[in-house]
C-alpha cells in the first residue's frame, strides 16, 4: 500500500522508549476524546438552556442507545486493533488489512439492525428505556433524529483505534476536534435560530458524527501508510473466515462494550431510582452528572487506548517487560487523570451545573448538592478502566469481561437500590462511586496477589 506525505508521528511500538511512546499517543488521544465527548455534553448546555429541563430528561432517557452504539463501536475498535497490533508484530500486514474491514463491515451490519428496530417501534423503544408520558413525545423526536448518528458514532470508533495504531494519532485527534467544533455551531443553530429543540440538537449531532466517519473513510482510502480496507471475497471460505475473525474481536473487545452497556444500565437504573424518589426533576438533576460521565470516560479510556497498542505489540513480540513498564505508567497516568477530575467538579459543581439548568429550576438545587458526591468516582474509575485496558491488550478476555460485569453490574444495581435506602438522597448520587470503589479493590487485589503467585513460582 502506498504511503502517502502525511506529517505523522514516528511510533516505533517494538524499540522506542515507553514513556514518550506512551506521551506521543496519549496527549492527542486525550485532546481528540475530550473534544468528542464534547458533543454529548453540548447537547445537554444547549437543551438545557433552550428547552429546559423536561427536554434534558428526555435527551437522557434516549442517551443509552447512543452509547450501545458507542459500546459496540469501541468493541470492535478495541478488538480490531487488539488483533491487527499482533498481526503487524508478525509482519503480516495482510491480515491486519483484512482484520480492518471485517470489523468495520461486521458492526456496521449490527448498527444497522439496531437502527431498523428503533425506527420501526419508537414508543416502545423511548418506553422501554423509562420514558413517562410527560417525556415520551420530546424522547421520540430526539431518538428518531439521533438515528444515523450511531452508524457514524460507530465508524468513528472503529477508526480512531486503527488511525493511532497506523501511526496517525494526530490526524485521529483532528477529526474528533472537526466533529466536536460542527456540533457547537449546528447545536446553537438549531437549537436557538432556528428553534428545533430536541429535535435540532439530535440532528446537529448526527451530522456532526457524520463528518467525522467521512474523515474516517478518507484516511483509510487515501492516506493510511499500513492499515487500509482489503477487498473481501463472497466465497463461503471468506465468510467463515469472517464469522471467525468477528467472534474473536467481539471476545477480546467485549469488555469495552460492556463499560458502555454498564454505562446505558447505569443511567436507566439512575433514571428509574431518581424518578422514583424525585421525580422528573431528579431526572434532570441526574442527568447532568451523566452529561459529564463522558468526559470521565474519555479521558480513562485515552489512557487505556494510548497503552492498548503499546502492551498489544510488545505482548505479540513477547517483550514482557515492556508490557509491564506500559503498564505501570497507565496506571499512573489514571490515577493522576482521575484525581484531577474529581477535584475540578469538586470545586466547580455549581458554575458546570448553571451551564445546563437555571437556577430557578428545582433539578439545580439538586444537581449541585448531588455532583460533588457523584465526583468522587473518578479516581477509581480511571484505575479500573486501564486495568481492564491491560487485560484486553494481551489477549485475557474473560478476565477484562469479568471486571467489568463487577463494576457495571454485580456492584453497580446492589449499590443504586441498597444505599438509598441507608443515606437518602445522598446514597442516589453515591452508588456509583461505591461501585467503582468496590471493583477497583477487588481488581488490584487480584493483581498484587498474582504478582507475587508469580514470583514464588520463579
Amino acid at each position: 500500500m502506498k504511503a502517502r506525505n502525511l506529517d505523522r508521528d514516528s511510533i516505533d511500538f517494538a524499540d522506542g522508549k515507553i514513556g514518550p511512546l506512551f506521551r506521543a499517543l496519549f496527549f492527542p488521544t486525550l485532546v481528540g476524546m475530550v473534544f468528542n465527548s464534547a458533543l454529548t455534553i453540548i447537547d445537554g448546555i444547549f437543551v438545557g438552556r433552550g428547552v429546559g429541563a423536561d427536554g434534558i430528561a428526555a435527551v437522557n432517557i434516549v442517551a443509552p442507545l447512543y452509547m450501545i452504539a458507542t459500546g459496540i463501536g469501541l468493541m470492535f475498535g478495541i478488538g480490531a486493533s487488539v488483533i491487527a497490533s499482533i498481526r503487524l508484530s508478525e509482519n503480516k500486514t495482510k491480515a491486519a488489512c483484512i482484520i480492518t474491514t471485517q470489523a468495520f463491515v461486521a458492526g456496521l451490519l449490527l448498527i444497522g439492525a439496531v437502527c431498523v428496530v428503533c425506527f420501526a417501534f419508537p414508543r416502545q423503544t423511548v418506553g422501554a428505556l423509562g420514558c413517562s408520558a410527560r417525556l415520551e413525545s420530546d424522547a421520540v423526536s430526539y431518538m428518531l433524529w439521533l438515528l444515523p448518528s450511531m452508524l457514524f458514532v460507530f465508524v468513528e470508533c472503529v477508526g480512531m483505534m486503527l488511525i493511532r495504531l497506523d501511526g496517525s494519532p494526530k490526524y485521529a485527534m483532528c477529526i474528533q476536534i472537526i466533529a466536536a467544533v460542527a456540533n457547537i455551531v449546528l447545536d446553537w443553530y438549531m437549537v436557538f435560530p432556528l428553534g428545533w429543540g430536541v429535535m435540532g440538537a439530535a440532528l446537529a449531532t448526527s451530522i456532526a458524527c457524520g463528518i467525522g466517519a467521512l474523515l474516517i473513510i478518507v484516511y483509510f482510502m487515501r492516506f493510511s501508510v499500513t492499515l487500509g480496507f482489503y477487498r473481501l471475497k463472497l466465497t463461503l471460505t471468506s465468510l467463515l473466515l469472517t464469522l471467525r475473525n468477528t467472534g474473536y474481536m467481539v471476545k477480546i473487545g467485549f469488555a469495552t462494550f460492556l463499560t458502555e452497556l454498564a454505562m446505558s444500565i447505569m443511567m436507566l437504573t439512575g433514571n428509574r431510582m431518581f424518578i422514583s424518589m424525585l421525580g422528573e426533576a431528579g431526572v434532570a438533576a441526574f442527568a447532568v452528572a451523566c452529561y459529564l460521565f463522558p468526559i470521565v470516560f474519555s479521558i480513562s479510556n485515552a489512557v487505556a487506548q494510548s497503552a492498548q497498542p503499546i502492551i498489544s505489540f510488545n505482548y505479540g513480540a513477547h517483550l514482557t517487560d515492556r508490557v509491564g513498564k506500559a503498564l505501570h505508567i497507565s496506571l499512573i497516568t489514571a490515577a493522576v487523570c482521575g484525581v484531577s477530575v474529581s477535584v475540578c467538579l469538586w470545586l466547580g459543581a455549581e458554575h458546570i451545573v448553571r451551564l445546563f439548568l437555571s437556577p430557578y429550576e428545582a433539578a439545580y438545587s439538586l444537581a449541585v448538592d448531588g455532583l460533588p458526591l457523584f465526583a468522587s468516582c473518578a479516581l477509581f474509575f480511571a484505575v479500573n478502566i486501564a486495568f481492564i485496558g491491560y487485560y484486553q491488550s494481551i489477549e485475557r478476555a474473560f478476565v477484562s469481561t469479568f471486571y467489568t460485569l463487577l463494576r457495571g453490574v454485580i456492584f453497580l444495581v446492589p449499590s443504586f437500590v441498597l444505599l438509598p435506602r441507608v443515606a437518602g438522597i445522598s446514597g442516589l448520587w453515591l452508588a456509583i462511586p461505591a461501585a467503582e470503589l468496590s471493583a477497583c479493590t477487588v481488581i488490584v487485589v487480584c493483581y498484587l496477589s498474582g504478582r507475587i503467585c508469580t514470583r514464588r513460582s520463579r
